[in-house]
């Protein structure tokens, strides 16, 4: 099979970072490199092979160099359009998350996907991760119903602030970050979300009123389970016990114990949100003089992938999809329920009410 020929959309942290897998990896050649201007291009294309083209318009890139696939890592109001540009011109695509700012264009890109005979992947980044695989393992084996905790606030400044800006004119934190840990929680449980209840505030005199930096959701499965997932950015975000992953059950809980990762000044680094170190294990069975039975459990995995080797599975997942060694159809559902989850807390936040599933 000759190397899939890909263009790249966004430079970016996750652009750059798919980037380097790329061209780590023989089954892609990079063709070319798309960003809004030259500038926010340069540090990318000083490290990629020579020869490698250039745009400022996703339109052009596409018909300049009819690629065979696409990677999406551009803002989150593109995600939609230039995947769906990208899907009817006959590209694979690979976009990170959210897949679409509403249900019904999710929808549409996975259906359009389907009848193009295309391979549409997601950036859900922890699906790649060993630790929160077995992570999501251990809390399935802890009973019904299930108390899932998880949080990842960034107290960001300077550029990243700036950053955080201009994606908050387009997605609130709990819709870009809140895909994450809804599907896992959705994996953990194997239910369906029946319930979703949201809150927010906006934080800072630099963003327009309706630019939310701050939010919180809670949800309700259909077995019992309930959810709570609080994501906020900006230079006023505490980074106290910002970094919660925690999952409790009738039979025990487990833990990510990520002591250098959740430590101060750690909240928006890259690398640090993907990081577990250690999972504690804790089994509730008792005895009959009502002690435990068990002492908690450290473990520790070998494999303990930095951000960009998790960056390269990914794109090895998307080569192994464009071959047809994958069916998608669970990955892309999931997708969609996610983000079902995470607009419905929106909508309740905004209207003042609980939404039902």
């Amino acid at each position: 099979m000759n190397p899939i020929r890909i263009l790249i959309v966004g430079a970016g942290n996750m652009g750059r970072a798919h980037a380097y897998a790329y061209d780590a990896n023989p089954g892609f050649e990079i063709i070319g490199v798309c960003t809004r201007t030259p500038e926010s291009r340069d540090q990318l294309m000083s490290e990629l092979p020579e020869g490698v083209a250039q745009y400022n318009d996703f339109d052009e890139a596409l018909t300049g160099l009819t690629p065979d696939a696409v990677c999406i890592a551009s803002y989150p109001d593109t995600h939609f359009p230039y995947a769906k540009l990208a899907l009817e011109t006959g590209c694979h695509v690979f976009t990170e998350k959210p897949l679409a700012e509403t249900v019904d264009q999710c929808r549409e890109l996975v259906d359009l996907a389907k009848s193009k005979g295309k391979a549409l992947v997601v950036g859900y980044i922890l699906r790649q991760h060993p630790s929160w695989i077995k992570f999501v393992e251990i809390a399935k084996s802890l009973g019904r119903p299930l108390v899932m905790r998880m949080n990842l606030n960034q107290q960001s400044y300077g550029q990243q602030w700036d950053t955080h800006k201009q994606l908050l004119s387009s997605v609130s934190p709990i819709v870009d970050c809140g895909v994450h840990y809804i599907d896992v929680m959705c994996q953990m449980t194997g239910s369906r979300p029946v319930k979703v209840s949201g809150v927010g505030a906006q934080l800072s005199d630099e963003l327009p009123p309706e630019n939310i930096n701050y939010s919180h959701l809670q949800v309700t499965f259909e077995d019992g389970s309930v959810g709570w997932y609080e994501a906020g950015w900006g230079p006023m975000m505490s980074e106290t016990a910002f970094f919660v992953k925690d999952v409790i059950g009738p039979k025990g809980s487990v833990s990510i114990v990520a002591t250098e990762a959740a430590s101060r000044g750690q909240s928006s680094s890259v690398d640090a949100h993907t990081k577990t170190e250690q999972l504690l294990v804790h089994r509730s069975r008792v005895n009959e003089a009502g002690d435990l039975e068990q002492d908690d459990v450290l473990l520790e995995l070998e494999d303990e992938p930095d951000h960009d080797e998790l960056c390269r599975r990914e794109q090895e997942f998307f080569l192994q999809a464009i071959k047809g060694e994958i069916d998608l159809t669970e990955h892309q559902e999931s997708a969609i329920r996610a983000t079902i989850v995470v607009l419905a807390a929106d909508q309740s936040f905004r209207e003042g009410k609980t939404v039902e599933l």
